[in-house]
C-alpha cells in the first residue's frame, strides 16, 4: 500500500524477515530506556541485489541524552544510513521502528526517498503515517513509501507502556 499504514493481516501473519528486523529495532528501543528515553528504536535494512538484507544505520531515542528534540531514533537511523551510503537518497532499503512516525520523522521519511517503512505499534497521538496525519501519503508531495504497520505491535507497545508506567510509579 502507497502512503497510509496498511492494516495487519486478518491471521495477524507477518513476513518473517519484517519480524526479524523489527527485532532488532526493539533492541535499539530497550538501549533508549537503559539511559532513560523513551523505548523507541529504529534499523534500515538495505536490500542487495543477490537478496540479502542488512542493517545500514541503526537508532535509538536520544533526546534526553543529547538534550536535541530532533534526536528521535528514526532520524539518527536515516543519518546513519545516508553515511553509509554516501548519499542523502536511502533507496533499496526499509525503515523499521517500533512506533509509528511522528510528523518531523515522517518528513524525513520521504526526503530521504526510502521506498518502505514497517512500524510496530501506532501512536494515536502523534502518528504521522495514517493516525493523526498521513505525511506518507500526501499525494502532492514527490515520494510516498509504502508504509506497513503492525508487526511484532503488543511487544512495541508494551515497551512503552512499561516506560510510563515505571515513570507514573504504577
Amino acid at each position: 500500500m502507497t502512503g497510509a499504514a496498511s492494516a495487519p493481516s486478518p491471521s495477524g501473519s507477518f513476513d518473517p524477515e519484517d519480524l526479524h528486523w523489527m527485532g532488532e529495532a526493539i533492541a535499539q528501543a530497550r538501549m533508549a530506556e537503559d539511559h532513560g528515553d523513551v523505548p523507541i528504536g529504529a534499523v534500515v535494512v538495505q536490500h542487495d541485489v543477490d537478496g540479502t538484507s542488512h542493517i545500514i544505520g541503526w537508532g535509538r531515542n536520544r533526546r534526553e541524552v543529547d538534550a536535541d528534540p530532533t534526536a528521535h531514533a528514526e532520524v539518527l537511523a536515516l543519518r546513519e544510513a545516508s553515511e553509509a551510503l554516501g548519499s542523502w537518497r536511502v533507496l533499496e532499503a526499509t525503515l523499521y521502528v517500533t512506533l509509528e512516525p511522528c510528523a518531523m520523522c515522517a518528513g524525513a521519511i520521504v526526503l530521504s526517498r526510502i521506498p518502505r517503512v514497517v512500524y510496530g505499534c501506532t501512536d494515536p497521538k502523534a502518528g504521522a503515517c495514517g493516525s493523526v496525519l498521513d505525511v506518507t501519503g500526501e499525494v502532492r508531495l514527490n515520494h510516498r513509501p509504502v508504509v506497513e504497520g503492525g508487526v511484532r505491535a503488543a511487544e512495541c507497545s508494551g515497551l512503552l507502556r512499561s516506560f510510563f508506567a515505571a515513570r507514573r510509579g504504577r
